[in-house]
């Protein structure tokens, strides 16, 4: 794999070289076609963020970052005051784009931070300052990524002492496709890689994860792309895989960890937790620091996103799948409870239960 080529074919997000736009790959359009889309307005950021455009939290974090120092760039005002006023507005419409990933919110707030204290700096001078708090966050991510990666490349390392290869499963896509680089979930795959391991030597199973395909259409296409051994199956096959003895560990991503270490992610994960806890098989939750919400005692108040029914019915058919009239339900995110949960992988170590006092430990 040529790692760099790799990372730079697959590159969620970044800030245009003139500034004028942020740039994405459109993974709405994933696998067959890739295609980069410029987002130039307050409209088309939002659109962007709600469509899953852009998805992922800590992707969505950079485009936020991006996005609304791009927007403050063009906001005229003679006096902080008036451009505090109108930054306010665009940071608030963009806030709405999404309620369940806590990295929109943080990475908005982070900007908004950047403008409070330089209250006395030329207007001018604060949007670059703003534009460079972009690309710090989209640099941090890449580096939290990188470290979640190597904590969980110890876990597979001392699984290797096996003999065979690893079977790893994962849920929605966790991918370099939803951060700057790398992924949370599989990160540790990647990192493997960067240590010399052979792609044979892990064989990663994918659930498609319905109704959006995020692991049909994004994990498996980043997965086999990079050269490892990669398996798809339906999200009702997990059962008979983990029965089978396939599946060592289960490494996924995650929207949101409430203060108990409850954690929320695309919709069918606590599923998977269940499984895992059945069949005696460790469950990770690979989550930058940026996701815990301390100020959420549980997963009971994460605000969970209600989505189109047409996503269930009719997005990936030719003709309609459902009667019409037929409610949905189509909830974005379900909630893990942390008693299933063998521990939560962040950038500043490795926590397990109890979840409260291991944040607190890592000063979260």
């Amino acid at each position: 794999m040529d790692a760099e080529r790799f990372f730079d074919e697959l590159l969620s997000v970044r800030m245009n070289a003139d500034r004028t736009a942020v740039d994405i790959i459109d993974q709405t359009l994933l696998p067959g076609t890739r295609k980069r889309i410029c987002l130039s307005t307050r409209e088309e950021i939002w659109e962007a963020i709600k469509k899953l455009r852009v998805r992922g939290a800590p992707a969505i974090g950079v485009c936020a970052a991006c996005g609304i120092a791009l927007l403050a760039s063009k906001i005229e005002a003679a006096d902080y005051a008036h451009f505090f006023e109108e930054f306010r507005k665009e940071k608030e419409y963009l806030a709405s784009s999404r309620p369940t990933a806590v990295n929109l919110f943080w990475a908005l707030n982070r900007m908004e931070d950047c403008v409070k204290k330089h209250e006395e700096m030329p207007l001018r001078e604060l949007c670059e300052l703003l534009f460079a708090e972009a690309e710090r966050i989209r640099e941090e991510d890449v580096q939290i990524s990188r470290s979640i990666g190597e904590i969980g490349f110890r876990l597979l390392s001392e699984l290797k002492q096996k003999g065979r290869e690893i079977g790893i499963l994962t849920h929605c896509n966790a991918g370099t496709l939803a951060t700057a680089k790398y992924g949370t979930a599989t990160a540790p795959m990647y990192v493997a890689l960067e240590h010399g391991w052979a792609g044979q030597e892990i064989h990663v199973y994918c659930d498609e994860t319905r109704p959006l395909l995020q692991g049909a259409r994004l994990t498996a296409l980043e997965l086999h792309s990079a050269g490892i051994r990669t398996t798809l199956q339906c999200d009702n096959m997990a059962s008979i895989l983990m029965k089978s003895g396939k599946i060592d560990i289960v490494f996924v991503g995650c929207d949101r960890v409430a203060a108990n270490g409850d954690a929320a992610n695309k919709i069918g994960t606590s599923g998977v937790a269940i499984l895992a806890k059945h069949y005696g098989i460790p469950f990770y939750v690979c989550a930058p620091s940026s996701t815990i919400d301390m100020r959420t005692p549980t997963g009971a108040e994460i605000p969970i996103e209600m989505r189109d029914p047409d996503e269930v019915t009719e997005m990936w058919y030719r003709e309609r799948m459902a009667p019409d009239g037929v409610d949905v339900y189509n909830p974005a995110f379900d909630v893990t409870d942390h008693e299933l949960i063998t521990g939560i992988i962040t950038e500043k170590g490795l926590c397990t239960a109890p979840y409260g006092a291991a944040f607190r430990q890592l000063g979260m």
